[in-house]
């Protein structure tokens, strides 16, 4: 049966032939045929009849996220050429069938063309999100492609969309296994117990862990942390599972600190740690610095923490802005929380800090910070401005895709 026509008001569809894949509610006059249920493919047209391509149809704001222009329907091998694409970007980003590196995403949604979609790689594993009931229905044949793009590499496919599809579509979220290899069913090959990043090895906890397990999307800043970390006394504020720790005691700090609310993440950066140290023991590396975990408020610890007692802060909070309605209490708690850092870090000192909000643009978040620098009175220079890596691709034509904005400060 033909897709259902979603037919756009007159002028209304100037953000499709520009390749903009969102089609939102407001622009759409009445839909033809058979009225589609949420995650069904429907076809676009403009109010003159002509066909602007297919997505997956969802009632709420964006009523069609696109999966193609110029044609009413997918082709049957959509989903593997879609993912043969992102899996050739990946090598040309130096990502893919590196030996060093054997983490990465492999699916950014509208930044490879797929809306809604998220496909993170763990040595053999792909862990599937679904952020919208298209991708949601869709996970058998997303798996099927994968399988056919890795051949006998993939170990598993693992669906983790209970807490990212829309709950109000009717589906039936429950995270497990889409798909195991033969190998693995039948013993000949067991589930990763740790990744490698940058030649670091890491425990992710894909099944339990927040996300899809660890957070990829600082691999490059954590990098640039271990080049600054020498002689210096680490705190890393929001840790989750202790990456930017590792990466500093790898780089030769002095010390590190590191603090999280959640007990289970503190678990997973001592285990991350000790895991580091034991490594560099057999590579018969020095000693690991000194690393204490603090499951505590990171604000609360940073606002008691003495004056001067840390020259490298790491201030990664999580999204403090999820709508565009946040964003005025965002922008505060964004100044406060570097106004305290910078009050804080020792004189000659760097804070690397970020803000992960979508809704929160570049410009924005810059403010926020020199808000904060002016209230404390120092002297601060921006040395970096830092943000996603290239397998968190940023489609063109949809620029919130750069949800990632950080600064790299020296105070003096």
């Amino acid at each position: 049966m033909a897709p259902a026509k979603v037919i756009l008001k007159k002028g209304r569809d100037e953000s499709l032939r520009r390749f903009h894949p969102w089609v939102f509610s407001g622009a759409v006059a009445r839909i033809e045929g058979s009225e589609p249920a949420e995650g069904d493919l429907v076809s676009v047209w403009s109010a003159s009849g002509n066909c602007l391509g297919c997505g997956h149809y969802q009632v709420g704001s964006i009523t069609v996220r696109m999966l193609d222009f110029g044609a009413p329907a997918l082709l049957p091998d959509f989903w593997e050429e879609r993912l043969q694409a992102a899996y050739a970007a990946r090598q040309a980003f130096g990502l893919a069938e590196n030996p060093a590196t054997d983490c990465y995403r492999l699916v950014h949604g509208e930044g490879d063309g797929l809306p809604g979609l998220i496909l993170d790689y763990y040595a053999g594993v792909c862990v599937l999100q679904a952020h919208s009931a298209g991708m949601f229905r869709s996970r058998d044949r997303i798996a099927a492609a994968l399988v056919k793009v890795y051949g006998d590499r993939l170990l598993a496919v693992y669906d983790k969309s209970e807490g990212t599809a829309p709950y109000k579509a009717g589906l039936e979220l429950a995270d497990g296994y889409l798909w195991r290899s033969p190998a693995l069913e039948s013993g000949r090959a067991a589930l990763p117990e740790s990744v490698l990043e940058n030649g670091h090895r890491f425990l992710v906890d894909w099944e339990k862990g927040q996300k899809t397990g660890f957070f990829l999307d600082q691999r490059e800043n954590r990098a640039l942390v271990e080049r600054y970390a020498r002689g210096r006394r680490v705190l890393n504020l929001f840790c989750y599972t202790g990456g930017f720790s590792v990466y500093a005691l790898a780089g030769g700090a002095l010390s590190v600190d590191s603090v999280d609310s959640s007990a289970r993440a503190i678990e997973m950066t001592d285990r991350n740690v000790a895991l580091f140290a034991r490594e560099a023991e057999a590579q018969g590396g020095p000693a690991a610095a000194p690393h204490a975990s603090h499951c505590c408020d990171a604000l609360d610890f940073l606002h008691e923490a003495p004056e001067g007692k840390y020259d490298l802060m790491i201030v990664d909070p999580p999204a403090f802005a999820k709508h565009r309605g946040a964003l005025p209490n965002a922008l505060r708690a964004y100044r406060r929380l570097n106004a305290d850092a910078i009050a804080k870090v020792a004189p000659g000192g760097f804070i690397f800090t970020f803000s992960c909000s979508q809704a929160v643009d570049k410009q924005a978040f810059t403010l926020a910070v020199f808000s904060a620098a002016a209230e404390t009175g120092r002297r601060v220079r921006i040395l970096a401005r830092l943000g996603q890596p290239a397998d968190h691709a940023i489609n063109i034509y949809h620029p919130e895709g750069e949800y990632l904005k950080g600064l790299l400060l020296y105070v003096e």
